[in-house]
């Protein structure tokens, strides 16, 4: 078993499950473990750590390798921590079989923080350390549910000339991505008895018209507008939510719309459009922002210096994009140009058997390695 692999089996049988998809306490919540191992495999490796306070017991790990010279440029490693909740215990115990790793958080993303990691502890320990370029490393805790961790770093005024983002990208550096934006729709009846369903107005029903709607001529009209490296914006109706009791007529209805949305469209612009899309085909309902603060797209200029570099150092000649959202928009709203890259296929995250080609961490380290020893 090579380094990488060692490190990344060590990362998986330490559970890090997002605390947002547990009960309070319990035992697999939190980054807490994970962040602590880091800390110690960064500070025996020479690296500077430091932990930045996010939420209770998640926190932020920071591992910073400083230059030999005075600093004129950083590049920042920021792959996720945490995962979501396993179908069982055994997920928490990683397995090489055929080439690959199977666990929990194995492609998305303890992947990327193991290959990024081995390469900066790599660099670290060589003789090759840059001169005049910081590179620290920070593990973000909450990606997979609020992206707190990328915010508070971003809120701290944090500064960075590059962010590469740790996402399952089969090695391809992504320099955009699509936005999510959550949307509440309701409809609103009046309830009667089952037996007399006449003296009623079924808000589920309403409903029905409503999805069939979003899901078919409002997809539609999305699939006209197109995005030069992300292609289309996308609707999905994900929840829905009525009645109180079979035998009573429904007086309410709710159902949760995921919308990715491109470059230029904001939660505001996205919610007026579906509002005027129900409104001009007459049916009754109302639309509202979700709690969850939405994460929007990212499109960063693929002729900046560090990033045409980062691009060339790959033996990538254009640049690409990914559909789902993550922390690189965050980072990049708050002044980093940033980039998405890691190894694995985000077909195999969150899924029951998890995994990640292990040539392709050993790719994806040795990748992350050049780069980052070509730094001045």
């Amino acid at each position: 078993m090579t380094r990488t692999e060692k490190f990344l089996s060590e990362l998986i049988a330490l559970p890090s499950v997002n605390s947002a998809f547990l009960p309070a306490r319990h035992p697999h919540a939190g980054e807490g473990r994970v962040a602590e191992f880091l800390a110690t495999s960064a500070a025996s490796a020479g690296m500077d750590v430091e932990f930045q306070k996010v939420l209770p017991g998640r926190p932020n790990v920071l591992a910073r390798l400083r230059p030999s010279g005075k600093v004129r440029q950083t590049i920042l490693l920021a792959p996720h921590l945490d995962t979501v909740n396993v179908v069982d215990e055994s997920q928490f115990k990683p397995v090489k079989r055929g080439g690959k790793m199977f666990g929990r958080g194995a492609c998305d993303t303890k992947g990327s923080v193991a290959a990024m990691f081995t390469a900066l502890c790599d660099l670290t320990k060589s003789k090759t350390r840059p001169r005049e370029t910081e590179i620290i490393f920070v593990g973000l805790v909450d990606e997979e549910f609020g992206q707190s961790g990328s915010r508070h770093l971003a809120e701290t005024k944090f500064k960075a000339d590059l962010a590469i983002v740790g996402e399952p990208t089969r090695l391809i550096a992504a320099t955009a991505h699509k936005g999510s934006v959550w949307l509440e729709v309701q409809t609103r009846g009046k309830s009667a008895h089952g037996a007399t369903p006449w003296f009623g107005d079924n808000a589920v029903h309403k409903m029905a018209s409503v999805v069939d709607a979003i899901e078919t001529e409002y997809a539609k009209q999305l699939r006209k507008i197109k995005h030069p490296v992300l292609g289309q914006g996308s609707v999905s109706v994900g929840t829905i939510r009525g009645g109180t009791q079979t035998n009573i007529v429904p007086d309410q209805c709710d159902i949760g719309v995921d919308r990715r949305i491109l470059p230029g469209e904001t939660e505001s612009g996205t919610r007026r459009s579906l509002e005027s899309f129900l409104h001009g085909r007459k049916l009754d309902a109302k639309v509202f922002n979700a709690k969850l603060k939405p994460c929007p797209p990212m499109e960063t200029d693929a002729t900046l210096p560090l990033v045409r570099a980062f691009l060339r150092s790959l033996g990538q000649s254009r640049p690409a994009g990914v559909h789902y959202f993550c922390d690189a928009a965050v980072l990049a709203d708050g002044g980093i140009p940033s980039v998405v890259f890691g190894p694995g296929d985000i077909a195999q995250a969150h899924t029951a058997d998890e995994w990640i080609s292990l040539a392709q961490l050993e790719r994806g380290t040795a990748m992350m390695f050049q780069f980052l020893k070509s730094l001045p």
